[in-house]
């Protein structure tokens, strides 16, 4: 009879076999080498494309120091918007994105830009690869086409089973490139808080995200291909054809039948009716579309902090507070993602003492789609409360006039808040992708537009004026200490909620269980 092995040895036993698999898979997903990679620039003669013609006499009229910005706030405008400029391209489109989905929004922008590259336009796709599942065989047959190239940032090695990536490379896919940005011919750019996917266009979907994006012309739009560039050649961005399996035309065909087919189908057609009847681009080509002209900085991260190799002066923080000062008299902030550090909840409360007006938007925990990152907010809110910071957080129900915004075609019966931009002292504001969350400041890298304009600040503070108060509920702090949220309803009635509204008893515990963990750094 053998003799049975102790406890501790057994134990070592595990324990080694399963540092050798971690050891074996970590070897296994080793990143290909980028030495042979190709190098590519924006195209800086682009002066003589229509797009460029159509812009040139609007650049004599005004400084050299100034861009003319159009805010994109209704969703199907945004998406015609991308849809028509790169039916307008005649040289150049690059897009780079955290997210692009496979639905009707993404697969009609994907047709796009493939006929754009048939016509002989470059296209450049740089997407975060956290957020192409589902879609590998599409890019790579896209990739392949000789017009088109497209890398991805950050790339898991397992395809399949990405979680596997997060147990041998967790400190570097935890990082993600959160960057939008669109552009075409280096004559016009678009940036904000939109991903590429149905929810963020308002395709006719149960939920839908309140979102917003400039877009711009002049000085900036050449900034953003600067900044695309730095990304595109950047240690963190793969050629696809290095990550992916080999292409199939098959999967070209499956893209330009699903395109096809959302012509007669009945959801997405009704979408397309409205998307082109939006005569954003038509507008602009006939010089009729209303630009304002000023002064306008494109600003993102270095592409090293997707390796944990930037400086903290080098981050969105820094340059927006070093272009746009610190508040002295108002700050109106939209995030619907909002996880205020102890520091940052310090800092906020010394604001308010010097005499700052703070009011800040973000998701309630009916509206989010992320209940996880709403557990790294909820204990903020008394601090800031007792401090004078006014709390709104976004309802669920789908009405919304935020920043001009109305209710459109296919319109959802719920919406999510996903608008990132704030203004400062009535003079600056910021439309990008940086939520006031630790991942913004420390993991993800971000971008965006700081404009200095009195009349879009004053956009802003309007809506907090008349439509934010009865597009969410304002929270309040009781003299007892408890929270409680009211709800302005548009015939006068107001409803007092003594906990979060419209929530299950379950949703409420479980945020509650996990703002008691150590995560709030990773939110």
């Amino acid at each position: 009879m053998g003799q049975i092995a102790p406890p501790s040895f057994r134990f070592n036993y595990v324990a080694h076999f399963f540092l050798l698999i971690l050891l074996l898979l970590s070897s296994a997903c080793s990143l290909p080498s980028l030495q042979q990679r190709s190098t590519s620039s924006a195209y800086t003669d682009t002066q003589g494309t229509a797009l460029g013609r159509s812009i040139a006499p609007m650049l004599a009229q005004h400084p050299l120091e100034v861009s003319g910005v159009h805010l994109l706030v209704e969703p199907y405008e945004a998406m015609a918007t991308r849809i028509h400029l790169a039916r307008s391209a005649e040289r150049s489109i690059d897009a780079q994105y955290y997210i692009w989905h496979g639905d009707i929004a993404g697969t009609l922008l994907f047709e796009t830009l493939y006929q754009a590259a048939e016509r002989g336009v470059r296209v450049r796709i740089l997407v975060d690869d956290n957020g192409t599942q589902g879609i590998d065989r599409l890019l790579a047959a896209l990739n392949a086409h000789p017009n088109i190239e497209i890398r991805l940032f950050n790339p898991f090695q397992y395809r399949k089973a990405r979680w596997l990536g997060f147990l041998t490379d967790f400190s570097r896919l935890n990082r993600r490139m959160h960057n939008k940005l669109y552009i075409v011919d280096n004559q016009i750019a678009i940036a904000g808080g939109r991903n590429i996917g149905d929810e963020y266009f308002q395709v006719p979907e149960e939920t839908s995200f309140i979102d917003a994006d400039l877009l711009a012309v002049g000085p900036v739009a050449q900034e953003s291909s600067k900044d695309f560039d730095r990304y595109w050649a950047s240690l963190s961005s793969y050629p696809a054809e290095l990550i992916l399996s080999d292409p199939s035309d098959k999967d070209l065909e499956d893209l330009h039948l699903r395109a096809k087919g959302y012509e007669t189908d009945e959801k997405a057609g009704r979408y397309l009716q409205a998307m082109n009847a939006s005569g954003a681009v038509q507008r602009f080509l006939d010089g009729d579309l209303p630009w304002h002209w000023v002064p306008v900085k494109m600003i993102s991260d270095p592409p090293a902090k997707g390796l944990g190799q930037a400086r903290s002066e080098d981050m969105v923080p820094a340059k927006l507070f070093r272009l746009a000062g610190l508040p002295e008299k108002t700050m109106e902030l939209i995030s619907p993602y909002f996880v205020p550090m102890q520091a940052d909840v310090e800092a906020m409360a010394g604001l308010v003492q010097k005499g700052v007006q703070m009011q800040v938007l973000t998701n309630s925990l009916a509206a989010t789609d992320v209940a996880l990152v709403h557990s790294g907010y909820v204990g903020s809110r008394v601090p800031l409360l007792k401090a004078g910071v006014t709390l709104y957080e976004w309802r669920h129900s789908m009405d919304s006039d935020l920043m001009g915004h109305r209710e459109g075609i296919g319109q959802s019966s719920a919406s999510s808040l996903h608008a990132k931009t704030f203004t400062i002292d009535g003079k600056h504001l910021f439309v990008g992708s940086f939520n006031f969350d630790p991942r913004s400041i420390d993991l993800n890298t971000e971008c965006g537009f700081i404009v200095h304009s009195e009349l879009l600040a004053a956009q802003m503070e309007e809506a907090f004026r008349l439509a934010i108060p009865y597009q969410s509920y304002e929270v309040r702090l009781s003299p007892e200490g408890s929270l409680y949220w009211l709800e302005r309803r548009k015939n006068g009635e107001t409803v007092r909620h003594d906990s979060e509204p419209y929530t299950s008893w379950w949703k409420r515990r479980s945020v509650d269980f996990f703002s008691l963990l150590p995560i709030k750094k990773l939110l």
